[in-house]
This record gives C-alpha cells, sequence and structure tokens, in this order.
C-alpha cells in the first residue's frame, strides 16, 4: 500500500438554533445549485448537442447569484456551492464511463443532507471546528480519538432523516498500515438462514434485525398514517418512523463491522461470490430478507477494509454453480432447489449446501488466480440478457 490512507471519521454534534437555521439554508442551496447545473447541463445537450463542463457551470453559479431570483445563493457559504458542482462533474464522469445511471434530481424529501466544506471554509483549531459563516464551534461527541496530529482535509455535515445532525472529517490516518501476510485463504458464501457460511465449515448467523424491530416500525408507520398531511403532528410521526430506520441500519452496520474487521485481520486471501443483488431485490418473498442482510454493504466493507491492510479479495463469477458442483470428486447435480439443505453424491460425499458452497467458491478463486486469469466477472452475457446469481432465490412447491 502506497502512502497513508484518508480515511473518514463520522461523528454526532448537536447545532446551536443559529448553527440549525444555516446549515439548513446550506443544505437549500446546495440542492438548488445541483439541481440547476443538472438541468443546464442536460438542456445543453438534448437542444444544441453541446457539453457543459465544471467550469462552465461555475461561472453558471456567478450569473445566478446576481440575479433577483436567485440572490439568496451568496447568502450562504460558497464551497459547498462549488463542491456541489464538482460532485455533479463526478457524477457525470461515473455515467459516461459506464458505471452509474445518469444523474437525477435531488428531492427535498429523499435526497440526503449534507453540505462539504474544504479547508477554506473551517477553522480548525486546539480541537474545535468552526464553519464558515459561524460565530461558534459545533458542539461535536468526539466519540473516538482523530489520529495524533491530524488536520481534516474536508468536512461533510449531514442530517438524517431522524434529525440527528453528523460531522464526517476526512483525515490521513498513519495507523492504518498492512498486516503481516498469512497463508490462510477462505471461501465465504451468503446466505439467509445464516449470513455467513466460510469454507471452514463457520457459520455466522443472521441477527435478521428488522425482524426484531418489525413490530416497533409496523406502530410507527400505522400512527404516521393517522396523521393528517402538513401538519406538525405528521412531522413527529414521521421522525418517529425514521427513528427506528436509523436504528435498524445502526445496528446491521455495526454487526458488518465486527465481521469484516474480524475476516480482514485473519485472513490472507478472501473469496466471494458476485451478486447481482439489485436483480435479487426483485423477488417479492425474499427482497425484505436481503435486504436486511445487507449483502451489499458487506462487500463494500470487506473490500476497502482488505486494501487497507494488504489482504486479497477474489470474486467469483455469478453464474459459477458453487452449490450445484460436489467440493470432493467435481460431479454437477441436475438441480438444487433451496429446501435441500444436505444432499448426498454419487460419489458418496455427504454435503451441507451452504458448506459445499463454500468450498467450491474457495476453491474457483484460487484457480483463477492460478491461471492468472482476471478475478472479476462479466457484468453482461453475450446473449445481452440480465445477469442474476445461478443459485436462484424462490420459494419451492
Amino acid at each position: 500500500m502506497k502512502g497513508q490512507v484518508k480515511r473518514a471519521f463520522r461523528y454526532r454534534f448537536y447545532p446551536s438554533e443559529a448553527q440549525t437555521v444555516e446549515l439548513s439554508r446550506t443544505f437549500g442551496c446546495v440542492r438548488k445549485v445541483y439541481n440547476l447545473a443538472l438541468q443546464a447541463r442536460t438542456e445543453a445537450w438534448a437542444q444544441r448537442g453541446e457539453r457543459v463542463g465544471y467550469e462552465a457551470t461555475s461561472a453558471l453559479l456567478t450569473a445566478w447569484k446576481r440575479t433577483e431570483e436567485l440572490a439568496f445563493l451568496a447568502e450562504v457559504s460558497a464551497v459547498p456551492l462549488q463542491q456541489a458542482l464538482r460532485h455533479l462533474q463526478t457524477a457525470f464522469g461515473h455515467f459516461f464511463a459506464k458505471r452509474a445511471r445518469f444523474p437525477r434530481f435531488k428531492s427535498r424529501k429523499k435526497s440526503r443532507a449534507s453540505a462539504e466544506y474544504t479547508r477554506s471554509a473551517f477553522r480548525w483549531r486546539d480541537g474545535t471546528l468552526t464553519l464558515a459563516k459561524m460565530a461558534e464551534p459545533l458542539d461535536i461527541r468526539w466519540s473516538r480519538p482523530l489520529p495524533e496530529g491530524a488536520v481534516p482535509s474536508t468536512v461533510t455535515v449531514s442530517r438524517d432523516p431522524a434529525g440527528r445532525w453528523f460531522v464526517s472529517l476526512l483525515c490521513e490516518d498513519p495507523g492504518v498500515t498492512p498486516l503481516p501476510a498469512t497463508d490462510s485463504v477462505l471461501g465465504i458464501d451468503v446466505g439467509l438462514d445464516h449470513l455467513l457460511v466460510l469454507s471452514t465449515g463457520e457459520k455466522i448467523g443472521n441477527p435478521r434485525h428488522e425482524r426484531r424491530d418489525r413490530t416497533a416500525l409496523a406502530k410507527a408507520q400505522r400512527a404516521l398514517c393517522l396523521k393528517q398531511k402538513g401538519s406538525n403532528n405528521r412531522a413527529k410521526a414521521r421522525i418517529r418512523v425514521a427513528r427506528v430506520h436509523a436504528r435498524i441500519a445502526d445496528r446491521r452496520t455495526d454487526h458488518l463491522h465486527k465481521i469484516t474487521t474480524r475476516l480482514v485481520r485473519e485472513t490472507q486471501t478472501l473469496v466471494i461470490e458476485d451478486l447481482a443483488v439489485s436483480n435479487m431485490l426483485g423477488n417479492q418473498c425474499l427482497a425484505r430478507a436481503i435486504g436486511d442482510a445487507g449483502w451489499r454493504q458487506f462487500r463494500q466493507q470487506l473490500e476497502y477494509k482488505a486494501d487497507w491492510y494488504g489482504r486479497d479479495v477474489i470474486v467469483v463469477n455469478r453464474w459459477f454453480p458453487s452449490s450445484k458442483l460436489c467440493s470432493v470428486c467435481g460431479a454437477l447435480a441436475a438441480a438444487m432447489p433451496l429446501r435441500v439443505r444436505t444432499w448426498t453424491c454419487g460419489c458418496g460425499a455427504t454435503h451441507d449446501q451452504d458448506v459445499n458452497a463454500a468450498r467450491n467458491i474457495l476453491a474457483a478463486g484460487l484457480a483463477v488466480t492460478v491461471c492468472g486469469a482476471g478475478v472479476r466477472p462479466q457484468r453482461n452475457t453475450p446473449g445481452g440478457r440480465s445477469v442474476t446469481k445461478q443459485k436462484t432465490l424462490r420459494r419451492e412447491p
């Protein structure tokens, strides 16, 4: 790993009344500038075939501030507005590289309320953080210390749907260094009965965080439906629903962090299976359970932590028949429905379906590495059809 790792440290803070007003105005202006720039770039291409980049939208921002209708944009810090234009430029870059969809307009109710400040728009002194246009520092709860001598390069302030305020400090963390290399390898199969099944035979349970709070969530949602639209009571009920969702998400994230940290510390090479999670969520019977398991979040955490600590993550093609293949003799079963949890191959070997899948995933990943072929799966099939996991998730009769 070259150089130091840039790492974001997230803390909760409690703004004063004046800071709440200023940050709320900044969030609104950021959203307005992003939408105006997106509209300008879209119309320029659709009507005149003209490409508008960051520099052109930055000049447009200056012109917007001088108009009577948008003069309020000059009342907040200019840095978060410029950062919104940079984020839009990044979004278009991902779109043209076919890594993401076309950028979408930000909604007041659904989009994330956030603003990013660079070094010129905040003051960091003696462990206190003061943002531009504010007289007092933020009241931050320092739940963990920053790296010694760390100075934030960017600061992102956000407010979640539950009304909680967070500040994220991006710093260089010298404490993140590669771990000593080992010879350990591990195949991982994700599931619903068990969150993870390892090639060693270990099974990590699925806490089902959403199911634990399903009664409280249903009660809060019923109360929300009974409130009159636009009333203060409806706003309070919406926050109660958001708090239940936030509690579920926080528990899931914490659990996945503990698992991925342990796996990365103990294992040199981790082999996982590429999953079309978005396609799987179209399954009406299992979408709720799949979303609650957090498979996509698990993979994201595993990959960036492996990159930090010098570990290897190998991704096996989703079309690989890991569940139907005998890990002893290599025979391929004709079918393997989900209701079959153990099965016996013609060679006499008896398999647990999930453990067998994890061992096959491990063998496939190691074989690909030895052969020197690419380990990343193809995103599209030759026939142009959508790609899904070969082990289709459905309820068997």
